[in-house]
């Protein structure tokens, strides 16, 4: 090949770098444009938002709807500020993502690990738990919650969501582990290690990349689900997400713009950290193993 050509070459696919860029900044700007407008319109006072316009910067700056938003001023019975209930929120999703994630890594060693006679058959079941919708479990979920003397509690929407996201869990670990070296776990069987040995000391120091994905997952759905927090929460369970609702519907006549945005982004905050600060390990735990199988 020619020099001309070399450099004819090196210059097309500079060009179609540019544009590539190029698209990639405008589908990005298209899709930051929603949170720029919430940012911006949250820290401008209510008069500024309704005579100017939405994607102007604010002349007055101010965090007064920030603290109107996180505030727990009390009108009638229930608190209309999100502080209460984000820590809520906080005592829901801790404890239901950790014990839907260890309960699926114990499935996912069991079902690719210690195999037994209808073990597809069992996973089949497991996996048709992902595909139910949430209306349908309602009101059994509720029937039963109020058989156990858990209803309107947060302890009774961390079962919720541990017997809902149990499905996914164990699918991403069952996937995971059936790529890991069944040989390490039978020569560990010939040393005489137990069942919760070889799961401690051999498959549990290897799962970081799927843990990862399984906690961002778990996190995210159980953070964000509205249905069976309005459904099965109490006033002293509400999640966020309800609160955020309720922080909107109690404006009345008036909306306050700025403190709905402001809610908006102190209920979307958690989740878009869990992501900026992990993102990169779910797509390295995605392609380790999560769709494998």
């Amino acid at each position: 090949m020619s020099a001309e050509k070399i450099v004819g070459t090196g210059r097309g696919n500079r060009f179609l770098r540019v544009v590539l860029y190029a698209v990639l900044i405008l589908f990005a700007l298209y899709y930051l444009l929603p949170l720029y407008v919430m940012v911006v319109n949250s820290v401008k006072p209510l008069d500024e938002i309704r005579q100017g316009d939405m994607l102007s910067l604010p002349q007055i700056f101010t965090l007064e709807p920030w603290a109107k938003a996180w505030s727990s001023a009390q009108i009638g019975v229930q608190p209309t500020g999100l502080r209460p209930y984000f820590f809520n929120s906080i005592l829901m999703v801790v404890p239901a993502v950790a014990i839907s994630t260890i309960l699926g890594a114990l499935n996912g060693y069991v079902l690719t690990k210690w195999r037994f006679r209808g073990d597809d058959v069992v996973f089949g079941l497991i996996l048709l738990s992902c595909f139910i919708p949430f209306q349908i479990a309602l009101i059994p979920a509720a029937r039963i919650l109020g058989m156990l003397g858990l209803a309107g509690t947060t302890t009774g929407l961390v079962l919720i969501h541990v017997v809902y996201g149990l499905g996914f869990t164990t699918l991403f670990f069952r996937n995971y582990y059936a790529a890991f070296p069944t040989e390490l776990v039978r020569a560990a069987q010939i040393d005489g290690a137990r069942f919760f040995q070889i799961f401690r000391r051999i498959l549990l120091p290897s799962s970081a990349p799927i843990i990862v994905v399984t906690v961002i997952w778990q996190f995210t759905n159980i953070w964000n689900d509205f249905l069976f927090g309005v459904s099965f929460g109490d006033f002293d369970s509400l999640p966020m997400t309800v609160a955020l609702n309720n922080l909107v519907s109690s404006s009345g006549g008036v909306k306050e713009y700025n403190v709905h945005f402001a809610g908006a982004i102190l209920a979307a905050l958690p989740t878009l950290i869990v992501y900026i600060v992990s993102g990169r390990y779910f797509v390295r735990g995605l392609m380790a193993g999560a769709v494998k199988g």
